[in-house]
């Protein structure tokens, strides 16, 4: 199995599959399609059924069930783009076998070296075999581990029809990263009765709570005169949009904050006198919390159109997705199966919410409760991103187990 997920997953993290928010297309980038496309090859190699890809880049399969007992329809999906916060082009992953404890040199020219100094979790991975990047890129294990992990769990109860399950879909989404994943998702084609995302971090990772999460675009409109002249006319939109920042709580942002507590978050400052442009994210765990961060923003934005005028400031404000605990909490077996799957495989649960979303995140509200599980990798959206191979066939084997444990449930 080890040689299988290295090649795998080497394999998928070469094709530049980052996704593009300025592309309302779906899928936002054509490497997305590229991807999918070379997955619906090895589905059909493997032997999954009903293979599709349509129009819009999502893939789906079957493996049908080996038993007659009545047992629900188990889902497992990952996503085929990569992060947009770092380059994905030109990926070259690097394979570390039984890792010494030390540094690791990710680009001996440019000097990046991944050092359990700056990354203390990299004690924990003694010994084991790690891929990492070349220090030029980031790595694309989010979430092109969950895709390897999927495809080899799929390949081995195919290969192992002694494993009695129930029937299995297996999806993979396109535009996770810029919150698109299931806008053009078909729950109803897809069957399931609720389902997995691999798209978690460190092994044990199991979590069914999200962010409630909004998006808000702010311009702002000044006057650019000629600095000579300039008093009593000029207006000065980046200062406006600072001054807009500086009202902002500075403690209640992603740098300061951790477990339950949401944030504002600047994405994006980007501007002249003339016109500014700002985008923030908007996240808390608790709904109510979530609502009165968005009337902070709005609150503001009115505060500021009565100094500037009306046509100074505009604002788009824009919910992206709800906390899926509201959705999986009536139906939490399916998360209890997860937990006892890690147990059996001595990999000891971590259940904690997650501080971001995953396509579970909307599925969860669209009729499909999906809670999210492991990859194994850690340092995502970088140029430090890692994963270690021993625990990517934990994650493995984690799949098969909740296919094992539905069928006993049965």
């Amino acid at each position: 199995m080890k040689k299988e997920i290295i090649d795998r997953f080497t394999r998928y993290v070469v094709i530049d599959t980052q996704s593009n928010e300025e592309n309302e297309a779906c899928p936002s980038t054509p490497g997305q399609l590229t991807l999918g496309k070379l997955l619906v090859d090895e589905l059909h190699s493997i032997g999954m059924k009903d293979v599709t890809v349509d129009e819009n880049g999502y893939v789906m399969a079957t493996l049908p069930a080996n038993t007659d007992k009545n047992i629900p329809t188990v889902g497992f999906l990952a996503h085929l783009d990569t992060a947009t916060d770092f380059t994905g082009k030109n990926v070259n992953p690097q394979v570390v076998e039984s890792y010494d404890g030390g540094d690791i040199t990710l680009d001996q020219e440019l000097g990046v070296i991944l050092s359990p100094n700056q990354f203390p979790n990299l004690a924990n991975y003694q010994g084991h075999t790690l891929i990492t990047t070349d220090g030029k890129t980031l790595l694309g294990a989010d979430n092109k581990a969950g895709i390897a992990e999927i495809m080899t769990a799929m390949r081995y109860l195919i290969a192992n029809p002694d494993i009695k399950h129930g029937k299995i879909r297996v999806a993979f989404t396109p535009d996770e990263e810029i919150g698109r994943g299931p806008h053009k998702f078909d729950v109803e084609a897809f069957g399931a009765d609720f389902a997995y995302t691999i798209d978690g971090g460190p092994l044990g990772e199991l979590q069914y709570e999200s962010f409630n999460a909004a998006a808000a675009k702010i311009t702002f409109n000044g006057n650019n005169v000629h600095p000579g002249t300039a008093k009593g006319k000029m207006v000065n939109s980046a200062k406006i949009a600072m001054a807009f920042q500086s009202k902002l709580p500075a403690m209640e942002a992603p740098e300061f904050t951790e477990g339950y507590e949401g944030f504002y978050h600047l994405i994006s400052f980007t501007g002249d006198v003339e016109q500014t442009k700002v985008h923030y994210i908007i996240r808390d765990h608790d709904k109510q919390i979530f609502e009165t961060r968005k009337q902070t923003i709005i609150d503001l934005v009115n505060e500021f159109k009565q100094v500037y005028g009306e046509d100074a400031i505009v604002l788009e404000l824009n919910d992206q997705y709800y906390n899926m605990k509201d959705k999986i909490e009536p139906v939490k077996y399916i998360v209890d199966i997860a937990y006892q799957a890690m147990e059996n495989l001595g990999i000891t649960p971590i259940v904690e919410p997650i501080r971001g979303g995953t396509d579970g995140s909307q599925l969860s509200y669209m009729g499909l409760p999906t809670p999210n599980v492991f990859t194994g990798g850690e340092n995502f959206h970088g140029k430090f991103e890692f994963i270690s191979v021993d625990n990517m066939i934990k994650a493995t084997n984690t799949i098969v187990e909740i296919c094992k444990l539905l069928e006993k449930r049965a």
